[in-house]
């Protein structure tokens, strides 16, 4: 593996550009609605349970969470799409989102996870045009696939497919299913291979 997974550290959280740590690194972006799984896979990636906070309770993740692995950095975004955070608390979680995905010069590339269980929302279509409308490198990424049966795969692929017009990778911070390849894209995202 061309990514030592195992150097790993938790960097920094942040809500504005004033927080975001100051390196050379290339960053990957993690976005997606609230509960979907973002800190699961970069715990699922690390083979580590507890390093990024992860909680059954959707809009925990309030802050920009920069993780170094190894030459790159992960980057965990609040969720969208949670109706039971504060008004007040969802307001400014935009501008926070937007201001790190159009104005961060290290940000190389965005996985975009979706719940594999279920059809995009509304706010994963829009996301899925804001990426290709930005032309920003960015790859789907289908979680929680270990909550499907494998006979009723093609049917939730195909479901996905045709809401966002991009083919998914099938991830399971769970059982690791799809962990390796998520690896190759994030090094390939980051200019490893």
């Amino acid at each position: 593996m061309i990514l030592n997974v195992h150097n790993a550290e938790f960097l920094t959280s942040a809500v504005n550009a004033r927080g975001y740590p100051v390196h050379d690194l290339r960053e990957i972006a993690l976005v997606g609605r609230s509960n979907v799984g973002k800190s699961s896979l970069i715990n699922a990636l690390v083979n580590r349970r507890k390093f990024a906070r992860t909680s059954g309770q959707p809009g925990r993740t309030q802050t920009i969470n920069f993780y170094r692995v190894d030459r790159l950095c992960l980057v965990d975004l609040p969720g969208y799409g949670f109706a039971k955070v504060p008004a007040a608390v969802r307001s400014a979680w935009r501008p926070m989102i937007e201001g790190y995905l159009t104005g961060r010069p290290n940000l190389v590339g965005v996985l975009h996870l979706v719940d594999a269980r279920h059809e995009p929302t509304k706010d994963d279509q829009v996301m899925s045009i804001w990426l290709r409308e930005m032309d920003m490198p960015s790859v789907l990424i289908a979680t929680k696939a270990d909550k499907i049966s494998r006979s009723r795969y093609q049917k939730h692929v195909k479901m996905i497919r045709e809401a966002l017009q991009r083919e998914p990778v099938l991830f399971s911070a769970q059982t690791k299913q799809g962990r390796d390849e998520v690896l190759r894209i994030i090094c390939e995202l980051g200019g490893l291979i």
